[in-house]
């Protein structure tokens, strides 16, 4: 004979059972879990930039150039029907503001993927953290080569030429326009420096190196360095140095009365940025004859340019137009082509499988070349000259690989559908 306890019992199992029964089918009717930052109408995505700071100057220029871009594409329909929502965080070029900013990113705004977060020392903090919630960590802004390593990081990719590819191509121009000049290299005392500095020692021998000097973000005064360089009978100085810092040193040279030729990375070279910093008179004479390296389309005449300034015009209000207009709106253009290559119902494994697939171009001085085995941005670079205050290419280009430069013609990529990816 049953009990009302006995009874009781076997109506909760059923009840649990019957529970469990529902939960599972509603887990079924509800199909797989969504894909953080996707829905029917939008796409959202993060980054980390120094909107204040010692990089802020040129480099808070990039996240606005790159939501223009991005809020061009809306206005002509975005991607497979979808607008892009680009959520910018300042991290001040702090690597602990970096973390907490780039969690939230993560966790409270469960975005899609990080897109070109900047920097060398802030972006390492968090490069393992987004690799172990598995967050699309793309096209980073920074020239490490930290980034290009698919079987640790099989979710991040560089963007930037790496520091090492830079710095060999300013030596072997140094070393064909300038024979037997002494060369000397100052350079940021992190990753970038270090990193400029071994592609020239690549292809020039570390003892053939004259000086070597370095620098903190945190400094104000560089005079020391300077100084130093100076003694030595530096004739080229290669510059591993962030905009601020360019200025900084041609600036304290001229009032050491030393002029010396400077060549200097792409993320430290952009003309209207040091005139900003310089002035526009002491530009035009401290700076004529500077030489630079770049990958992405810059130019009076280049069709991405023109393109780039409409935009800039219409949705960026007219800001000034830099580099770092062009580098922000590359980047924008890049995700929004890796997106259309993800499909219609993208993923962040889509994402990650589009950008390795080799079908991604950019819309660089060559086309890129991600794959499985290689994560890595551009390994070609232009030399580009200011000539009466006019920063262009000057037609010299080289591939470095492993540390061995090779002059090739350039392959720019060409502008197509308004420069929108067909989705």
């Amino acid at each position: 004979m049953r009990t009302p306890a006995t009874t009781t019992r076997r109506a909760a199992a059923l009840a649990a059972a019957l529970a469990l029964g529902l939960t599972g089918c509603t887990a079924e009717e509800e199909g797989p879990a969504p894909t953080p930052g996707v829905t029917a109408d939008t796409v959202t995505i993060g980054t980390h930039q120094p909107l204040t700071g010692p990089a802020a100057a040129g480099y808070s220029a990039v996240s606005a150039a790159t939501s223009a871009y991005f809020a061009y594409v809306n206005d002509n329909g975005g991607v497979h029907g979808r607008s892009i929502e680009y959520l910018v965080k300042d991290d001040a070029y702090q690597p602990q503001q970096t973390n907490e900013v780039v969690t939230e990113l993560v966790e409270d705004e469960e975005v899609l993927a990080v897109v070109n977060g900047l920097g060398t020392p802030t972006h390492s903090v968090v490069l393992d953290y987004l690799a172990q919630e598995g967050v699309p960590d793309l096209f980073i802004a920074s020239g490490s080569r930290v980034w290009n390593q698919p079987s640790l990081y099989p979710n991040a990719f560089g963007y930037n030429a790496e520091y090492t590819t830079e710095g060999a191509a300013l030596a072997q121009y140094a070393s064909e326009q300038e024979p037997g000049a002494k060369v000397c290299v100052l350079g940021q005392a992190d990753d970038y420096g270090e990193g400029i500095l071994e592609g020239v020692e690549a292809v020039m021998g570390g003892n053939e190196i004259t000086e070597i000097q370095t620098y903190t973000t945190s400094m104000t005064d560089i005079s020391v360095q300077i100084g130093a360089l100076k003694a030595a009978g530096c004739e080229v100085n290669i510059l591993g140095t962030i905009n601020g810092f360019t200025a900084l040193a041609v600036a304290t040279a001229a009032q050491l009365d030393w002029f010396p030729q400077w060549y200097v990375s792409s993320s430290g070279a952009d003309y209207p940025t040091l005139v900003g910093h310089l002035g526009e008179e002491a530009a035009a004479q401290l700076l004529e004859g500077m030489v630079c390296v770049n990958y992405l389309p810059y130019g009076p005449d280049n069709e991405w340019t023109a393109l780039f300034r409409q935009i800039n015009d219409e949705y960026n209000g007219g800001a000034p137009f830099t580099a770092n207009t062009v580098l922000g709106m590359s980047v924008g253009y890049l995700f929004a082509e890796a997106l259309a290559a993800a499909g219609e119902e993208p993923t962040r494994e889509s994402l990650i499988a589009a950008v390795e697939s080799g079908t991604l171009r950019g819309n660089g001085i060559v086309p890129l070349s991600f794959s499985e085995t290689n994560h890595g941005g551009y390994s070609t670079v232009g030399i580009m000259t200011v000539e009466d205050g006019v920063q262009d290419y000057n037609g010299t280009t080289y591939e470095v690989e492993v540390g061995q430069v090779s002059e090739v013609e350039a392959d720019p990529v060409p502008l197509l559908n308004g420069g929108i990816p067909a989705g």
